[in-house]
Order: C-alpha cells, then sequence, then structure tokens
C-alpha cells in the first residue's frame, strides 16, 4: 500500500469518526433543548401562579406590623 492510499485511509477513518461524533452531540442538544422548553414552560406556569396569587391575598405589607411580644 503506498503512501497516498494509506493517508487516503486515515482520512477516511477521521471523516467517518466525526460523522459519528456529530451524530452524538446533535442527539445530546436535542434532549438539552427538550429539557429547556420543560424548564421554560414551568417557570411560565409558576409566574402565572405567583400572579393569581399575588392578585387574590389583599395587600397586606401596607398595614403596620405588631411590635415583637418581648415588648
Amino acid at each position: 500500500m503506498n503512501t497516498i492510499e494509506h493517508r487516503l485511509m486515515e482520512l477516511e477513518a477521521k471523516v467517518a469518526f466525526q460523522d459519528e461524533t456529530i451524530d452524538i452531540l446533535n442527539d445530546e442538544i436535542k434532549v438539552h433543548q427538550q429539557q429547556l422548553a420543560k424548564i421554560k414552560r414551568q417557570t411560565e406556569l409558576l409566574a402565572e401562579k405567583l400572579k393569581e396569587s399575588q392578585s387574590s391575598q389583599p395587600m397586606i405589607s401596607n398595614m403596620p406590623e405588631p411590635p415583637p411580644p418581648h415588648y
């Protein structure tokens, strides 16, 4: 086998390895995107619940706070 054939085989092996690595990384990115979308939706739901709970409760912060019991 001459040098050109050997170099060609090495390049083909590197390309195959890179293709496999790209596929693995692509799959990992898909998983992360799904997790990110799920976390984003959960955050939106929590924000909605927080707004609802704040609007349904009377504003207690305007009332003066009673002194602690040790006074």
